[in-house]
């Protein structure tokens, strides 16, 4: 009430929202001050104080503008969007008001105008950005009645606006009980409040905390190198690191562009002596040395998608030290626009240079130098040579291959059209696959257009099928061994666990035989949604467990339809069972799914062993190949220490990885029980902290933030009771807000000098390129050698 409190007199009913609370205000006005809206320098505040100020007086209506804090940009800082804008939205100058009331509040001050050293006093509480003054701030505005206390109530109401904000929902669901547990711990007494001076200083070492722990990160000396200041050398030591890091890379691209330029100079010059060249000049070499990269390239394009080969090449021979086997898929989007490059030099002086000049060639020269090659009358116009098999195979090969590298482009192939475009509709994964099995007519026509040439009429000049036959047998070999294996590679569903955020597990049975390195994926294939379909998840299981894992997040159209045919099967977990909703097979399910697996398939990440130290990042989903490591990882250092030769991995190499560290990052609290199981038991057995486990909400403010202190005490205080993560229920804490990455790697590096440390990153794009970076950046400045390696399927 206006009454109450002794800035009665400056309330104004007429604007006060009194639906919202003073903890909701403060809450509120924290997010705002914590966007640094205020003018961070006094003279630009001074300047607009003189200007508004009457007699050296400003009013309090004018407090918003004067600080430059309270723009009509406030609204779009609301803090609590699950609310309704009605609920939570106030005027900027009743927010403004607000700051005022609750700023003069404490220091006595009743009237409705301040002076300039007034106006002085609290710029400097507002612009100051340290844990104290903003949580200073929060306390001036909860404490509205200046009795300095807050109830149960309040203490509950700021839980539950800030777990809202956060998007903690589980927070939410028990927010009574958390609130009980605060009172707990800071009403020892039971007098139904909390004092705000014991609140506020329980609260100020979770902020002095984090900002020693940031001091003692950024102080490690010895990581930062002297600039060079020759620019030649700048760029030598730069060139250097480049070789350095990319040279596997470098070899095998300088070796195929070298092939593909030797085999347009040999073309060009075999036909600079044949007789055509006297008609058609410069333009038949041209098209001619482009067909010839073509051939190479669209023999050699099957290669890195050879998965059988590519996976028994990496884990049974050593070629993996020279070749990178990792770039596959990028290599094979290269050549692709290899075969582009040469299309385009073979169709282009084709169309524009040769076919026009034999049109308007005499028939003197025609008859001595192209006759033997297009027969003794002359083509007549330019549909001749379309309505050829040559015209005809070649018009059908450029269609088929233009649809084919159109909707392989990520705009099309991960479906980034906006929803208003029309051709939305013909983009996605599914396209891209379908359209890509236009490669089937596509070698046919290559082949039928290699044979039916104008100009070669001897066999053994007509190479396109010599290029190909190697490769194509090869990738040939492939698909049905794919076909024939899947038949036999059988499982039986032995248990479904539907996660939060719309993740499906799902545990099967080891085909016989089956044998696999974590890091590795399978193909999978669901005949209830399409018998057609095999799609790429990372085995979440580790070699030695006797069941096989997968775990895959629901999106698209075939995900999403495994879901539902599993759902019917499924019912609520009991109490201590994770998941939404879960279900365990026997043999007499004989109704359930059926599903085909095909692989193991390699992947970066199965070669973790080789690495003195691991550096695991995950981002939501993408910790699924990671999880298998970790347990791996386990298993594998407790049976060299324990002096087991029997494992599998042990007898195939010798293990020294002796460090790992685990960074799952996600924005879903309900994530974190995707893997609880593994959090506890790799908490359990690793007694001597061999793996280090960081999970991060980053739907929650940082810690050191004053935004979420409450909640940091809340996490400390449970797990003192529980030693249990409030967030994760796990017995591994849940860290706020996002990594910095640079810390982390600084921290790698110094805590391992001489070690080559591998990072493995699985997730989304917009952070490869800053690990990317990093990884090279820290293996320039420091002895630690960091070797990134990104996850693909």
């Amino acid at each position: 009430m206006a009454s109450d409190g002794p800035t009665g007199t400056m309330q104004d009913p007429r604007r006060l929202n009194r639906s919202m609370t003073g903890a909701t205000r403060a809450l509120r006005g924290l997010r705002v001050l914590e966007d640094s809206m205020v003018s961070p320098d006094w003279s630009e505040v001074e300047k607009r104080f003189e200007r508004l100020a009457v007699d050296g007086i400003l009013l309090r209506t004018r407090f918003g503008l004067c600080m430059g804090t309270f723009d009509n940009e406030l609204e779009e800082l609301l803090l609590f969007a699950p609310m309704k804008p009605e609920a939570t939205s106030m005027g900027s100058e009743e927010f403004s008001t607000q700051v005022f009331d609750a700023l003069a509040r404490r220091r006595g001050i009743t009237a409705q105008v301040l002076t300039r050293d007034q106006v002085l006093d609290f710029w400097e509480q507002l612009a100051n950005r340290s844990f104290d003054a903003r949580l200073q701030t929060f306390f001036d505005m909860v404490d509205k009645n200046a009795d300095g206390q807050i109830s149960k109530d309040e203490i509950k109401e700021m839980l539950q606006l800030t777990a809202s904000a956060s998007n903690l929902t589980k927070i939410e669901e028990k927010v009574d009980e958390y609130a009980s547990l605060l009172m707990e711990v800071l009403d020892p007494e039971n007098l139904g409040y909390i004092e705000v001076q014991n609140l506020q200083n329980v609260l100020l070492p979770v902020g002095q905390s984090q900002l020693q722990q940031e001091t003692d990160l950024t102080g490690t000396t010895g990581l930062v190198p002297t600039k060079e200041g020759d620019p030649i050398r700048r760029f030598g030591k730069k060139f250097s690191y480049f070789l350095s890091d990319n040279w596997k890379r470098f070899w095998v691209m300088t070796l195929w562009l070298c092939i593909c330029f030797g085999l347009f100079t040999w073309k060009f010059q075999a036909y600079k002596r044949n007789p055509t060249f006297q008609v058609m000049g410069y333009c038949v070499t041209t098209a001619k040395g482009g067909a010839e990269t073509t051939k190479l390239n669209m023999a050699i394009i099957l290669l890195p998608v050879c998965r059988n080969s590519i996976t028994w090449l990496r884990s049974h021979t050593k070629l993996g030290l020279v070749v990178p086997f990792n770039d596959n898929l990028n290599f094979h989007k290269v050549i692709a626009w290899g075969v582009a490059v040469g299309a385009g030099l073979h169709i282009i002086p084709h169309l524009t240079c040769d076919f026009p000049r034999i049109l308007h060639e005499t028939d003197e020269e025609y008859s001595k130098y192209l006759a033997q090659f297009f027969g003794s009358k002359r083509p007549p116009n330019y549909w001749w040579f379309v309505k050829g098999v040559e015209g005809i195979t070649g018009l059908i090969l450029t269609i088929c291959m233009v649809i084919m590298y159109v909707l392989a482009q990520p705009l099309f192939r991960r479906g980034k059209l906006s929803q208003k475009n029309r051709l939305r509709q013909l983009t996605g994964f599914n396209t891209f696959w379908y359209s890509h099995h236009l490669f089937i007519v596509v070698y046919i026509t290559f082949i039928v257009h290699g044979v039916c040439l104008y100009i070669n009429r001897t066999w053994y000049k007509k190479t396109t099928w010599m290029y190909l036959l190697v490769p194509m047998t090869l990738y040939i070999g492939e698909r049905i061994l794919r076909i024939l294996r899947a038949g036999y590679k059988k499982v039986s569903i032995q248990k479904v666990v539907m996660h939060r955020g719309n993740v499906l597990a799902i545990y099967m049975t080891k085909p016989h035989g089956f044998k696999y390195k974590s890091g590795q994926y399978i193909f999978v294939n669901c005949a209830a949604v399409s018998p057609f379909e095999w799609h790429p998840f990372s085995i979440t299981s580790a070699p030695g467990d006797e069941y096989l894992s997968i775990h895959m997040r629901c999106r698209g159209d075939w995900t999403l339809g495994v879901r539902n045919s599993f759902r019917e099967f499924c019912q609520t977990p009991t109490s201590g069972q994770s998941g939404l909703l879960r279900a365990n097979f026997t043999d007499s399910n004989t109704s359930a799914p059926k599903l085909l697996i095909d692989g193991p398939y390699g992947a970066p990440a199965q070669d973790y062993w080789k690495y003195d130290v691991l550096l695991l990042i995950g981002l939501g989903i993408g910790a699924t190949p990671l999880v298998s490591i970790i347990k791996d990882t386990l298993n594998n250092y407790q049976a060299k220490k324990n002096g087991d030769k029997s494992s599998s991995n042990l007898r195939r190499h010798d293990f020294v990885t002796e460090r790992a560290y685990f960074y799952w990052v996600t924005r879903e609290e309900g994530s974190f029980e995707w893997f609880r199981g593994l959090m506890d038991d790799a908490a359990d057995k690793d007694n001597e902290g061999i793996i280090e486990l960081h999970n991060h909400c980053t739907s929650v403010y940082e810690r050191g933030d004053a935004r979420s202190a409450l909640l940091v005490m809340l996490q400390e205080l449970y797990y003192a009771k529980h030693e249990i993560d409030i967030l994760g229920q796990t017995r591994v804490r849940t860290h706020f807000a996002r990594p910095n990455w640079t810390q982390v790697f600084k921290s790698v590096a110094q805590n391992h000098p001489d070690k080559r440390v591998g990072v493995f990153y699985c997730g989304d794009r917009s952070l490869e390129k800053e690990l990317k970076w990093l990884s090279q950046d820290f293996s320039h400045k420091t002895s630690t050698r960091f070797v990134f390696h990104k996850e693909n399927f």
